[in-house]
């Protein structure tokens, strides 16, 4: 028996990589660190979407952190090396590595990310797309 999904549906074509997209995401299941997505509005302009993500960083510097764009994905990582000349006695603050992977829709850019009091914020806009009307011109054949 085979599997219908509602990418199957003949008239939604080529969006395979949108089904594929939707597998990944429900399968991340990591929620480390934690983080907000806002909707950022600057003077008042709502042409295009100014999006920030905030991710909990505390105790990770600049050096610890990463921030790329690969395809059409952000990824933020994160590693602190260990620090050998303390002494714990009890350790409630994490300081593992991370990974944290958001897809990204085409057109959406990365304008910058900054590290301020343990919270790291990345800017990312998707600028109006223009619109596009193109008149397909029919051919006959004899």
């Amino acid at each position: 028996m085979t599997r219908m999904t509602p990418f199957s549906n003949p008239l939604l074509l080529g969006f395979e990589t949108m089904e594929k997209t939707l597998e990944r995401v429900a399968k991340s299941g990591d929620s480390y660190p934690p983080y907000n997505i806002e909707r950022v509005r600057s003077n008042g302009d709502n042409r295009g979407a100014l999006l920030r993500i905030t991710l909990a960083v505390a105790g990770f510097s600049e050096s610890d952190l990463d921030v790329s764009t690969e395809e059409n994905q952000l990824i933020v990582r994160g590693r602190q090396s260990d620090d050998t000349e303390r002494e714990f006695l009890h350790r409630g603050i994490a300081s593992r590595q991370f990974q944290r992977v958001f897809m990204l829709a085409d057109g959406m850019r990365v304008l910058g990310a900054e590290l301020r009091n343990g919270l790291l914020s990345i800017d990312l806009d998707r600028p109006e797309p223009e619109r596009l009307v193109q008149k397909i011109n029919i051919s006959v054949r004899d």
